[in-house]
């Protein structure tokens, strides 16, 4: 839970206060009310939700965590810490990432022949030195962590972040008269393998080197650099490597790919048990990392105390998290909130030094002036959710956002897909860069640059990147601008682990989606014979829709299905064809994916038999009947694991492309039942290391249960739609810019039960269409619902000019 319980204003001026008062003088402070913000950080470490428990500022380029056996850092369950390091994502799923330089407190003789013998290289690797823990007394709050370990006599170490720069406190044991501190930089996460690192003690008190790693799904390589401070001189040091260890030894030491390589500095605890350290890294240079230092983790020349630097890093926290503000639900409701916002503002993550420079597409170095570069898109989770939320929360962080990605196609040479670092990985498929950079256009986030962004989309829409280019864009577009229809070839040549035609039939959906929202801009933009090209497009999901394909287990015919290079349908070896079968989607099967025409539910609706056949379609894919009688029923009903992907008939909220799937039937006029889908399925979200739903991928998991909760949902990209359902809570709060509220009143809501809309007003007037534009929302305002706990199955949202239309573009 969040160590500052006050309102944010109270705890700000609370903060000043002590931080201003001289030494020696007391200040008495009343006591705190209880926590309003609780985060709990070791959600999602289990099961695959990928997160980490350790500390991290808000969008924050730094995080100090445990590593252990897991691929993505950590695992609630593991039962060692090899180390903290100092780089991770929040809820990534692809195995090579972070957890670059371990450190690691112990004790014991080092030297030949002693308990880490320097004449043995292989006592030097964490598997074998790592320390056993308790999770008893852990802590693990939003920007603050707490673990002790029981090896070496029992040490407690703590760690705090800020953007740049993070502190970390080691506890050694009473008895203690000397303990080490090991810096692994030859070891990162496990199956992130380093290339190539370098390590220079630098004084009796600093150490600074380079780490080169391999990176996320077979990704380039790409360098972090590092210094990190000492509160305490140390009284020995020594550098190992393949051969050994050298005591004395100062470096600069250089070591090759997956070769043991890292500093012991070791500390005379005669006049105090804890040792406290301050680093900084970079992805720019090592002065970069210096700067990071001096501007984050020093003041007046003097590493900043581990309680300074935390109190700083909490109070950010409580800034970001006390601007949303809820009533009603228990500890556990109010906790699960609290994380799934404080998980959704971890990235993208800062990618400029303090002094502004970053390091681009192109390799080089350039520098952000008055704006922040960002680093680190997963666009192809990101754009279903995390990124509208932040709009609506932070939207000068959405404007650099958007900059960001711009500037990513400027020194790179084309848009991004999932950028990590300053290089793209080409992992996923479709284009998410399209409704993503739509949907900031439509709110406000490309205000002056909307001439660079729109000819940027255009590119990416019309055109394949150049062979000498890492990016692969749309690689299905030769297919697609001639055919409609992305092919499906499992043998077409990627750059990447992924590229589209090895998904043909998931990627034209995915490109139709974008197409319909880049019409959208292209039409306000004046470019009229583009909007109506790619309106058309919009439509293209008819091109890969087999009304002939027949589920046998249901008998429902009608699905999408992936097209060879000369059109011909696919079919398996022996002829057939599943509609549950993996071959051309991309994690899913025709069942998840044909949902994804939000730009065309009427006519999806028509494909399917007409609005009523498909309502018992999706009626069948959540299996509506079940759920209705008993919530929990989704644990078995639905996908349940965090890869099961294929041979799956019904909704899977662990992972993204269904994601939207509930409020299909808000848009086909049954509101009713969208809020009992969603009701279910915020049942698998809960307040223990289990509680996120498959990988959080960098926070989309975690806004699309703040929008579940808060009764808002973002329609069909480029649309400025938000879907309205009934909220969680009886009441939220949501500070807007320029001192503007968004209140979002339901005074009948109850967690863990199922209310439904009576009515809904805003600003007093009555709303009997099922949105609410985001010019509306952004200017601030009140929503009212009205909830009864039964459904009116004639009531809100059921007529048909209540939904939305579909654009004119895009009807034959």
């Amino acid at each position: 839970m969040s160590v500052f319980p006050l309102p944010s204003r109270v705890a700000a001026c609370t903060l000043l206060a002590v931080l201003t008062l001289p030494m020696g003088v007391t200040m008495a402070v009343t006591a705190a009310p209880p926590n309003t913000t609780p985060v709990n950080t070791f959600i999602g470490t289990q099961d695959e939700g990928n997160t980490f428990p350790g500390a991290s500022a808000p969008f924050g380029m730094i995080q100090v965590s445990p590593t252990g056996e897991h691929y993505a850092g950590w695992r609630y369950s593991d039962s060692r810490i090899r180390g903290f390091g100092h780089s991770y994502l929040s809820g990534a799923g692809c195995w090579e990432q972070g957890g670059q330089l371990q450190v690691l407190p112990v004790t014991g003789k080092i030297g030949p022949g002693g308990d880490f013998d320097t004449a043995k290289p292989g006592g030097f690797d964490y598997k074998k030195y790592a320390a056993e823990y308790t999770h008893e007394g852990e802590v693990g709050q939003a920007g603050y962590y707490k673990v002790k370990l029981t090896s070496y006599g029992g040490i407690t170490a703590e760690a705090t972040a800020l953007t740049r720069a993070a502190a970390e406190r080691y506890t050694f044991a009473a008895n203690a008269a000397s303990g080490n501190v090991l810096l692994n930089v030859g070891q990162a996460n496990e199956r992130h393998s380093v290339t190539g690192s370098e390590v220079t003690v630098v004084d009796d008190r600093t150490v600074e080197g380079q780490i080169t790693t391999k990176s996320f799904c077979g990704g380039a390589q790409y360098t972090t650099w590092f210094r990190m401070h000492f509160d305490q001189p140390f009284t020995a040091h020594g550098i190992w490597d393949d051969r050994g260890g050298q005591l004395g030894a100062k470096g600069p030491s250089q070591q090759g790919e997956a070769r043991p390589h890292g500093v012991w500095l070791s500390f005379d605890l005669k006049q105090g048990k804890a040792v406290t350290a301050v680093s900084a890294i970079s992805h720019v240079d090592i002065e970069g990392a210096r700067t990071n230092l001096k501007s984050e983790g020093m003041a007046n020349g003097q590493p900043l105390s581990f309680d300074a630097m935390r109190q700083q890093a909490q109070a950010a926290w409580q800034r970001e998290l006390s601007s949303v503000r809820i009533e009603g639900g228990s500890t556990d409701d109010r906790t699960v909130f609290y994380t799934a916002l404080y998980h959704a503002l971890l990235q993208p993550l800062t990618g400029n030094d303090a002094d502004g420079r970053y390091r681009g597409y192109d390799n080089a170095i350039h520098s952000a002036k008055d704006w922040t570069y960002y680093e680190f898109f997963s666009l192809w989770d990101t754009y279903r959710a995390q990124n509208q939320l932040l709009a609506l929360l932070r939207p000068e962080r959405a404007r650099d956002i958007a900059n960001s990605v711009l500037k990513i196609r400027e020194q790179g040479g084309w848009l991004p897909r999932w950028g990590y670092a300053n290089f793209e990985t080409n992992i996923m498929t479709g284009d998410p860069v399209t409704p993503f950079l739509v949907d900031l256009w439509r709110y406000g986030a490309l205000k002056g640059r909307e001439a660079e962004a729109y000819t940027a989309l255009r590119e990416n829409a019309f055109g394949v990147p150049p062979h000498g280019i890492r990016a692969q864009g749309r690689a299905g577009n030769q297919s697609y601008l001639s055919q409609g229809f992305v092919q499906y070839d499992r043998s077409f040549p990627s750059k990447g682990m992924d590229v589209d035609p090895h998904h043909g039939a998931s990627s034209t959906l995915e490109y139709a989606v974008g197409d319909a929202a880049l019409a959208t801009m292209a039409k306000a933009l004046g470019h009229n014979d583009d909007a109506k090209l790619l309106a058309q497009r919009g439509l293209n999901w008819r091109k890969v829709w087999d009304p002939k394909a027949q589920d046998k287990a249901t008998g429902l015919s009608g699905f999408p299905r992936p097209r060879l290079a000369g059109g011909d349908w696919f079919a398996d070896v022996d002829g057939s064809y599943d509609p549950r079968s993996e071959r051309g989607f991309h994690e899913g099967t025709g069942w998840q994916y044909q949902w994804l025409v939000r730009q065309d539910i009427p006519g999806l609706a028509e494909a399917m038999g007409g609005p009523a056949k498909a309502l018992q379609r999706l009626d069948l894919f959540f299996d509506y009947d079940a759920l209705q009688a008993d919530p929990q029923v989704v644990r078995k009903s639905w996908v349940v694991g965090p890869y099961s992907y294929y041979s799956q008939f019904r909704y899977n909220p662990n992972n993204e492309p269904d994601l939207h799937a509930p409020w299909v039937y808000t848009l086909m006029g049954q509101p009713w039942k969208t809020t009992t889908v969603l009701r279910a399925a915020e049942t698998l979200f809960g307040n223990g290391p289990s509680g996120v739903t498959g990988n959080d991928d960098l926070g989309t998991m975690s806004a699309w249960y703040l929008f579940s909760a808060l009764g808002l949902y973002p329609d069909t990209p480029g649309s400025g739609r938000f879907l309205l359902h009934a909220p969680r809570f009886a009441r939220a709060e949501i500070d807007l810019p320029q001192g503007r509220l968004l209140r979002i009143e339901a005074p009948d809501a109850k967690p863990g039960e199922r209310r439904f809309v009576k009515s809904v007003s805003w600003g007093n007037q009555p709303v009997s269409r099922v949105w609410l534009d985001w010019e509306q929302l952004q200017a601030g305002g009140i929503l009212g619902y009205r909830l009864t706990p039964q459904a009116d199955t004639a009531g809100w949202g059921t007529r048909g000019r209540d939904l939305p239309q579909v654009p004119a573009g895009l009807k034959n």
